[in-house]
């Protein structure tokens, strides 16, 4: 269903009553749905478009009403088991098309919101505005539990309302006018909206916000010199850093613990090491296993898959996913979330994709502003020259949509599915590299 206090009233009803639940993105396509209700053996909807779960064809029936959402039921025949006191499913975003199911006890989402709640605490925050859905766990424990905990009032309206308007993407001065009617001082922000708000704003088509004191940006890597342009523009942002696994927030930068180009100080109640191949290790509250696999092991480490390091302050640095390195045929290794987000502080880029495993240079797949050609490599070549030889982007094509979750070309935090786009446009890339 959509955001909005019955989105709420259902998910705390479920977990007072201790069943297991899975909350729905909007944005899953058919596919995605089907495959988190059948892998879950989710047997009971609540819903407020009860066709679109009909239309799935999974044996659904309509069996009554709650707080005007549809209830639809289904015969299981042989329950899932999931690990002893899972009380959420969530599922994570991910690289590939099914995305895998994560199983969170109260107590882990419990301990990360009053640690987070605790760290903020000095800000003394009012009014926190959901702008994400709330099924993406970062909104559900920072944009709800937490501030709810901390004592403040949650803003969560339609989120057509927030700007956020599906496989068309973000809409800054919807988001901006949302922002200040709620009167909230505190919000969640993905990479891409930050950057589309913030160039309207240094346009002088939207005016800095009046209210607002602190935006938490997360989901994936934000250039330094994005932050340092959002905060000269009157945007009061920090990085942080999370996983669905560690039930949401690792990391965070705020007033007075704050180092751009890291994601922060990790939460207390965590224990964050880096393994000899610099490999970002996490231990203390963390998940109680994947739908369908064994339990995870008490006490062990969990191998987060992203690489980093920690500084002599205590500050953490994300450098991007481990599987993710291209190693270029000149033997280089290369974090494509490193280049992407250079060429995303260039406000005429919205989104890119970085390539070129076992080639001579990087390729890119770039979202536009809707820009001339001429602006993107005018970019581009801005970014070049900042960059090492080998972490040029010598070649690219301009995408034909924006990624997104509605298209399966990005997660629900805004990262690119790299392997979905290079699909999607591999007979483009291939010719890239055929032209001499």
């Amino acid at each position: 269903m959509d955001n909005g206090a019955r989105w709420i009233s259902a998910d705390d009803a479920l977990a007072d009553a201790s069943i297991p639940h899975v909350p729905l993105p909007l944005f899953f396509s058919p596919a995605q749905r089907i495959h988190a209700i059948e892998s879950s053996g989710a047997d009971l909807a609540i819903t407020d478009r009860p066709d679109e779960i009909l239309a799935l064809e999974m044996g659904f029936e309509r069996i009554g009403e709650w707080q005007g959402n549809a209830l639809l039921a289904r015969q299981i025949d042989t329950p899932v088991r999931l690990p002893v006191g899972t009380t959420k499913i969530t599922f994570t975003s991910g690289t590939t098309g099914d995305p895998k199911g994560v199983c969170l006890s109260a107590g882990q989402m419990a301990a990360t919101a009053a640690t987070l709640a605790g760290a903020l605490s000095p800000l003394a925050l009012k009014r926190h505005l959901c702008a994400l859905p709330l099924p993406v766990l970062l909104e559900n424990v920072a944009g709800v539990l937490a501030p709810r905990l901390a004592g403040m009032s949650v803003a969560m309206p339609p989120l057509a309302e927030t700007g956020l308007m599906g496989a068309a993407g973000f809409d800054a001065a919807r988001f901006a006018r949302c922002l200040e009617d709620s009167a909230a001082d505190s919000v969640i922000l993905l990479p891409q909206m930050l950057e589309a708000w913030l160039a309207e704003i240094e346009a002088g088509r939207l005016a800095p916000p009046k209210r607002l004191r602190f935006a938490a940006v997360g989901g994936a890597r934000v250039s330094p010199e994005t932050l340092v342009r959002a905060r000269e523009a009157g945007l009061p942002v920090f990085e942080g850093y999370g996983l669905s696994e560690c039930a949401s927030v690792v990391s965070l930068n705020r007033p007075g613990a704050d180092k751009i180009g890291s994601v922060g100080r990790p939460l207390p109640h965590l224990a964050v090491t880096i393994a000899a191949d610099g490999e970002i290790l996490i231990a203390g509250q963390t998940h109680l296993g994947y739908l369908g696999e064994p339990p995870e092991q008490t006490g062990a480490p969990l191998a987060t898959g992203d690489l980093g390091g920690l500084d002599e302050a205590g500050f953490l640095f994300v450098a991007g996913r481990k599987k993710n390195i291209i190693i270029t045929a000149l033997g280089r290794n290369i974090a494509p979330e490193w280049v992407e987000s250079e060429l995303q502080r260039e406000p005429v880029i919205r989104q890119s994709a970085v390539f070129g495993e076992a080639r001579a240079w990087l390729s890119a797949v770039i979202v536009s502003h809707g820009v001339a050609r001429a602006d993107v490599e005018g970019a581009v070549a801005r970014v070049n020259a900042s960059l090492p030889d080998y972490a040029r982007v010598r070649r690219f094509i301009i995408a034909d949509t924006p990624f997104s979750p509605a298209n399966g070309l990005a997660t629900a935090n805004g990262r690119p599915r790299r392997e979905t786009i290079a699909t999607h446009y591999q007979d483009k890339l291939e010719a890239l590299y055929e032209l001499q």
